[in-house]
């Protein structure tokens, strides 16, 4: 079976984040993608210059005419702006009886442009966390969550995976992709067991994107595989071989995207 799965998040016209990033991931690892746009940014792999949000009540018109018609097998949530569009999503995960559902807390553009308002984040953590089974942050994000410093060591890490995991998710997927090291080590906590995923630090700066990607990638192998931690494995893997081919791709001149598939286009294309 070929899993239908759902992004709710907005636009990069670049196609290196957000809902085009994310339906490039379901592609490549066997999924069908549809999406619901919450915003249009106005981007490219140097930096945001305009956000304009969708209006609330046509998000949820979207969300309901989708789920009328299409069986879905898992949901990823990215970009959601604000509290009042973090909150309409969240009731409508909850009206369709989401059980599969992916939390990829974004906060902060590579650029830095704030995508989620601050005075989202409570309702993020108290409408849309309880309900997730995999939540996706980086230690920048994590570090707001729970409104304490990024740790520095994996030990640190670690300790904020719990914390993390007592607001509410079942699973934790914390990245340390921001740790420094050759290694990138991310820790997958389900509340009573603590995995360490690592993987080759990639040397490139075509690193726009790769939260979009995992969790849609994540989001994609969840229907497709026994467990959650083989579904974050093979993601990790996936982004991992999208990172060190991203240099086959010319996408700009700032931080271009990850080579969503890699695996498909003949090596020498560009």
């Amino acid at each position: 079976m070929i899993p239908n799965v759902l992004t709710i998040a907005a636009t990069d016209p670049s196609g290196g984040a957000g809902v085009f990033a994310d339906l490039k991931a379901f592609s490549a690892m066997g999924a069908y993608g549809a999406g619901v746009l919450v915003a249009l940014t106005a981007q490219n792999t140097r930096g945001v210059t305009g956000i304009q949000l969708v209006p609330p009540d046509f998000v949820t018109l979207q969300i309901d005419t989708l789920f009328a018609d299409l069986r879905v097998h898992a949901v990823k949530t990215g970009m959601l702006a604000n509290a009042e569009l973090v909150s309409i999503v969240a009731a409508g995960l909850r009206r369709h009886k989401v059980t599969r559902f992916v939390l990829d807390p974004v906060m902060v553009s590579k650029s830095g442009h704030h995508l989620l308002q601050p005075d989202a984040v409570d309702f993020l953590k108290r409408d849309l966390l309880p309900l997730a089974e995999v939540v996706t942050p980086n230690l920048p994000e994590a570090a707001v969550l729970l409104n304490q410093p990024e740790p520095t060591t994996i030990d640190g890490m670690r300790a904020m995976a719990r914390r993390l995991h007592a607001l509410g998710a079942r699973n934790v997927l914390l990245k340390g992709g921001h740790l420094a090291g050759s290694e990138s080590i991310d820790i997958l906590d389900d509340g009573t067991r603590q995995v360490e995923l690592r993987a080759v630090r990639i040397q490139t700066k075509n690193t726009h994107g790769t939260g979009c990607t995992l969790s849609a990638a994540i989001t994609a192998l969840l229907p497709q595989r026994s467990t959650v931690e083989e579904a974050v494995r093979d993601a990790k893997t996936y982004l991992t071989s999208a990172l060190a081919a991203s240099d086959r791709l010319d996408v700009g001149s700032g931080h271009g995207p990850v080579h969503h598939f890699h695996a498909m286009w003949p090596a020498g294309t560009r």
